[in-house]
């Protein structure tokens, strides 16, 4: 049965069909790969394969049915400093992390993330597994098709490695379950996954055609490479690639107005054209004329396979209910048919910006204390800006009731003189990113009577040169070069629109500035772990001027004493909901490996366990090299 799931899934090239397939489906056995039969001789097998590779990517960002709490990507958000949990009248929301991250809890949402990926790598090791089985393939084409599932594998195991550290490696699809892997240790994955992307630069060509958005280029495979190379403490090899990709790869920053300029409901909520909310229009984001995108993952209405985001269900304010009221007790914000008689097209914030119930907030780091720089709220910067349209203040809204004439059409406030007017602020009371957060879906918002605005479909940016320059600025630090870094962070500002500039940054300022461009783009926690490692490796210091170990991140990190820091939820003790305090532990900065479908189903040998979860056994046998992971593969 298994063996015919995975051949469906394959050959469909469609992964619509991850979205509808049951939940046991969801539950595999990652570490037991059957081999497809021989179908896989033949180019357009490996097309399909190649197909499925590219539209699992997005899988990350877009699969709907996740617990039914939001986007995978959520959970990326909810352990980092910029946004937490806050489905407050969900029994089960996912505050008290400390308590809750358990290798056991197989309904928490870090499961998924281990599942897919070790589907992502299937996807791959069935490309290179069969790709000799193929005849007739130039050398040329070969090497494409190579080069393209070595980024895909890299780009999973790179997850992996800073989501559950020491993780199996599997590279083939072999012809019988194998059930005795070990673990091979983080900083081994990251040696082999670092060489593949080597190959991968010199194998995939660069983009040349429109007909090629989507399939991985060699600017993509360069963007990963830099990743790599910073995991690995090449420093200048990192700095180098950049180079590569900034000024002689054809990509530059989008500085102007560009592409179609989307302003669907202006009566409601009017935009001022500006380029922060042109690249961000998914109608914008794969068209020739942008320069700046480097892999976009196609998402669009009308094509196969496409998945909504519902980005404003998932992510806006709870706002159409009787929690945050009018001074004079009346309900602020209700959402209205548009064959209502109490329909008021200026005040329809249900099309003007969408229907959320909030599943994740933004800390008050992520609103409020991050836009300051040089000590100065910047006005200027466009991706903070309500002037233009692209921010969203809950006091720029108006209650909109019209049977409530008094209040009809004044903006909201949060207090009427010491009185508070919103109940719950977790969820209720928080402004947004609208340029990020609203994809419209035209069959919603077209309707009479549809009062549910979720978000629609839309392409999605994988890399972008905005990261580039921050990754550089990045390597240029650890390098010893922080003066150098300067520019390139001060570049993204720029194009911004910010008047102010940094004259010196730290890794604090790097991290800043990437919550700032890479809001709910960025794998957040990901990178968090990710720049925790190779601070630790590099031997700087952080914004505290703490300075930090390799061997001792699961006990003190960068990621947790820049939480404790910034998120005003996480271990203060001032918010409780469900009878839960907002809790993270040190060692979460590693997920648990999962208990039921990886080490128990691993029968055959003992799979090593993350410090601070039950199973932790610091004797459990772990191979030394990565080529010895692989080998044993071979006496399969």
């Amino acid at each position: 049965m298994k063996k015919n799931l995975f051949k469906i899934i394959l050959f469909s090239g469609v992964m619509a069909g991850l979205s509808s397939c049951s939940k046991s489906y969801l539950q595999p056995d990652p570490l037991s790969f059957y081999i497809p039969d021989e179908t896989f001789n033949t180019k357009g097998g490996l097309d399909a394969a190649m197909a499925t590779c590219d539209r699992h990517l997005r899988s990350y960002w877009t699969y709907f049915s996740y617990q039914d709490l939001g986007l995978p990507i959520s959970t990326e958000y909810m352990f980092s400093d910029v946004a937490v949990a806050s489905k407050t009248d969900d029994g089960n929301i996912y505050a008290d992390i400390a308590t809750r991250l358990t290798p056991n809890d197989y309904a928490e949402r870090n499961y998924y993330f281990w599942n897919e990926t070790y589907n992502g790598i299937k996807y791959a090791n069935t490309i290179l597994t069969y790709i000799d089985k193929v005849p007739d393939l130039d050398s040329v084409t070969k090497v494409g098709y190579i080069g393209r599932a070595l980024f895909h594998r890299a780009y999973r195991y790179l997850a992996l490695a800073f989501e559950f550290k020491d993780v199996p490696l599997v590279t083939k699809i072999l012809a019988s379950p194998k059930l005795n892997y070990k673990s091979t240790p983080r900083e081994e994955i990251l040696k082999m996954i670092t060489l593949d992307m080597e190959k991968a630069v010199e194998y995939v060509p660069a983009q040349t055609s429109a007909n090629l958005i989507g399939l991985v280029n060699k600017g993509a495979c360069r963007q990963l490479l830099i990743k790599c190379y910073l995991a690995t403490g090449q420093w200048q090899k990192a700095i180098d690639q950049a180079d590569i990709l900034i000024n002689s790869s054809g990509y530059s920053l989008m500085t102007n107005n560009f592409g179609s300029f989307i302003n669907p409901y202006p009566a409601v909520w009017p935009i001022t054209r500006n380029v922060i909310w042109d690249l961000h229009r998914p109608e914008n984001k794969a068209i020739a004329a942008n320069k700046e995108v480097i892999l976009v993952m196609p998402n669009r209405n009308g094509t196969q396979s496409m998945v909504k985001m519902n980005s404003m269900r998932n992510w806006l304010p709870f706002l159409d209910n009787n929690q945050t009221t009018t001074p004079g007790g009346q309900q602020a914000i209700k959402y209205i048919a548009k064959n209502s008689g109490n329909y008021r097209e200026a005040t329809d914030y249900m099309r003007g910006i969408g229907r959320g119930i909030a599943h994740i907030r933004p800390t008050y780091y992520a609103t409020n204390d991050v836009w300051f720089v040089n000590g100065v709220n910047d006005a200027g910067d466009l991706r903070h800006n309500s002037t233009v349209g692209n921010w969203a203040r809950m006091d720029s809204l108006k209650y909109n009731d019209v049977t409530v004439p008094a209040w009809y059409g004044k903006n909201l406030r949060l207090y009427d003189g010491a009185k508070i007017l919103c109940a719950d602020t977790v969820r209720n009371w928080f402004d947004w990113p609208h340029y990020k957060y609203y994809i419209e879906d035209p069959l919603e918002t077209g309707s009479q009577t549809e009062v549910n605005h979720r978000g629609g479909a839309g392409d999605l940016y994988c890399f972008r040169l905005a990261e580039t320059y921050l990754l550089r600025a990045e390597a240029k630090f650890y390098n010893g070069q922080a003066d150098q870094a300067v520019a390139d962070v001060n570049k993204v500002r720029q194009r911004a629109g910010c008047t102010q500039l940094y004259t010196t940054v730290g890794i604090g300022e790097i991290m800043d500035e990437r919550a700032r461009e890479l809001n709910m783009e960025e794998w957040r926690f990901t990178e968090m772990s990710r720049v925790s490692y190779c601070l630790a490796l590099s031997g700087k210091a952080d914004e505290w001027g703490n300075t930090y170990t390799v061997p001792t991140l699961e006990q003190k990190s960068y990621w947790f004493n820049r939480i404790t820091a910034y998120n005003n939820y996480y271990n203060k003790g001032k918010v409780v909901v469900k009878g839960r305090s907002y809790t993270l532990a040190p060692h979460n900065i590693n997920w648990p490996i999962p208990q039921q479908n990886a080490i128990n189903a691993n029968n055959g040998a003992k799979l090593h366990q993350n410090p601070g979860y039950n199973g932790y056994d610091a004797t459990v046998e772990m191979w030394k090299t990565w080529q010895e992971a692989v080998a044993d593969e071979s006496k399969q």
